[in-house]
């Protein structure tokens, strides 16, 4: 794990008040164990790394990418879960060729059992959405792409 990982997690934990933290990662298979105590209650959370998703939708039909990759990337701030809409029965927060503005919801990051709304921090238009409803993502890892005006 990268000291500065271990120092936004370290950062979160006090945030968070947890009492203690345990990780571990496994040899010869990618992936990691967390055991998490929450004053006097201990969570524990195996998970398996999966491999970077395949773009949902990396340009509109029959578009092309623009040469030099002029886009902004929004990457994710954490590890956890993403989330298209605000439950399953909602209308997802935006939509490939959706014109967003700086401060809008983008997705959810669910994390330790926090929700976690993720804001576009430039303005244009969604050409990509990175990352598969429900899939893990790691830190960093690119989660939309924005053509900015």
């Amino acid at each position: 794990m990268e000291l500065n990982r271990i120092e936004e997690l370290i950062e979160l934990l006090r945030e968070k008040e947890v009492g203690e933290l345990e990780y571990s990662e496994w040899e010869g298979e990618k992936g990691f164990n967390i055991r998490v105590n929450l004053g006097g209650q201990a969570v524990v959370a195996p998970m398996a790394v999966a491999p970077a998703a395949a773009p949902v939708a990396a340009v509109a039909a029959g578009d092309s990418a623009p040469a030099g990759d002029e886009h902004h990337v929004v990457d994710s701030p954490m590890v956890g879960t993403f989330y298209r809409a605000p439950s399953p029965d909602a209308s997802t927060f935006v939509e490939l060729g959706d014109r967003v503005q700086v401060g809008q919801t983008l997705c959810i990051i669910e994390a330790m059992k926090l929700m976690n709304e993720i804001e576009s921090d430039a303005a244009g238009v969604v050409e990509a959405i990175l990352v598969d409803n429900g899939g893990p993502v790691q830190f960093g890892q690119p989660l939309f792409k924005i053509r900015e005006d």
